[in-house]
């Protein structure tokens, strides 16, 4: 809101007619909004911490810019409502690119950018590999947009919008999606815990990451010699953490990417940012902890890091026995562990009957609860916890969609 209103306050029109002040008006809103939606943008760690996290930063770059392409809308058409009163020639030249030259028509290019943007960021049937080429559509939406400020003859203070809205959109694109802010990795060891689901141990050969168990990593696979590689950034929940920086993750073959995983090689060299969420860092106490399939990998972290300092009820929910490749490794840790108590549930192809599985209100009392695993799981449990009395603030998860 400071970026919106700072704008507003430099750019506010005096002794102009209502209406076009307000069109002027809604087009810098427009403007700050999208400047901080580009921030949320910014895939760094400090950020993320800062801002509560990754997740919270995507759901509001979305929400953002949604709002920003309203205000935008309105911005042309607040003109020519207030260019009706002298003339409805008048309104429709003001509307009219070929009839005003460039920075008419550049603000109508980004406007329909943003617009088919939006559209296809909003489109849940489509593939991820799909939306991230059709995503750059949004990125040209920026550059153009900001072309149309200059070529409205910006000047002073005001010049500084579209340098950082191509200041932000260039740190994307070079330090996140061209990995230049990731830390090199080699693929030390590759261990088949089941026909799907590998755990591969990353050695740094830099700075390595200081990550905390229920954290997680986005990862870049590179080409080897006997491995195509993944170089796009997926991301991967650590499963165990190393004294001299090593860590572990277990990957479980949910896609192309994560299927090609499923033959890495030691050598393979990789790209890694992060560390990113603080999912089993909200909450010290008695905990609930449920797991559906590869959800389960936070858990196993914090476990593999030491002994428990409170009691901890874990539910591990998976379909079949291929399905649980903890399942051994959580018995043993159960042994090991007496704050520790394991409810292993092989639930098959059916939806598990959370209303008998979850705790008693009585014995949610004051836990908190920890959910990792598949959307629909998630959803099933938060409902039936908040029936159960859970306060929202007791109940923590994480969903791994960065669409």
């Amino acid at each position: 809101m400071a970026v919106v209103g700072t704008l507003v306050f430099w750019a506010f029109p005096s002794d102009v007619p209502p209406l076009r002040a307000g069109g002027i008006v809604s087009g810098w809103v427009g403007c700050g909004l999208l400047l901080t939606s580009l921030l949320l943008m910014v895939r760094e760690p400090w950020l993320a911490r800062w801002l509560g996290g990754l997740e919270p930063m995507y759901r509001w770059h979305h929400r953002l810019g949604v709002w920003a392409y309203l205000a935008l809308l309105v911005h042309p058409l607040a003109l020519a409502a207030s260019a009706w009163g002298e003339s409805p020639a008048l309104a429709w030249a003001t509307l009219a690119p070929w009839q005003q030259g460039w920075p008419v028509w550049s603000g109508w290019v980004s406007l329909l950018c943003l617009m088919a943007g939006l559209l296809i960021a909003l489109w849940p049937r489509l593939s991820y590999a799909a939306w991230r080429k059709l995503h750059h559509l949004l990125s040209l939406s920026v550059v153009v947009g900001a072309a149309h400020l200059v070529l409205l003859g910006l000047d002073g203070v005001l010049l500084a919008v579209p340098a950082l809205v191509l200041a932000l959109l260039l740190w994307r694109v070079f330090r996140a999606d061209q990995g230049l802010g990731a830390q090199p990795y080699v693929v030390q060891g590759v261990e088949h815990l089941s026909p799907a689901t590998v755990e591969v141990t990353l050695q740094p050969l830099a700075r390595p990451l200081g990550a905390q168990p229920g954290q997680f990593v986005l990862a870049a696979f590179l080409a080897g010699p006997r491995f195509q590689g993944c170089g796009e950034y997926h991301p991967f929940t650590i499963s165990a953490m190393g004294a001299d920086g090593r860590m572990v993750l277990g990957i479980k073959a949910l896609g192309d990417c994560t299927q090609q995983l499923q033959q890495a090689q030691p050598g393979t060299e990789a790209r890694v940012q992060g560390p990113f969420g603080r999912f089993l860092a909200e909450g010290a106490g008695p905990s609930l902890w449920l797991a559906g399939g590869i959800g389960i990998t936070p858990f196993v972290a914090a476990l593999r890091n030491g002994p428990l300092a409170h009691p901890v009820h874990l539910i591990y929910l998976h379909r079949d026995h291929a399905g649980a490749p903890y399942a051994a490794e959580l018995a043993a840790l159960a042994t090991a562990q007496p704050l520790l108590r394991l409810q292993v549930v092989d639930t098959g192809d059916t939806a598990p009957d959370l209303g008998q599985l979850l705790p008693d209100a009585g014995e949610l009392r004051g836990r908190h609860c920890h959910l990792c695993g598949p959307p629909g799981l998630l959803e099933a449990a938060v409902q039936r916890l908040r029936e159960r009395g859970v306060a929202a603030s007791h109940i923590h998860f994480e969903c791994f969609d960065f669409r």
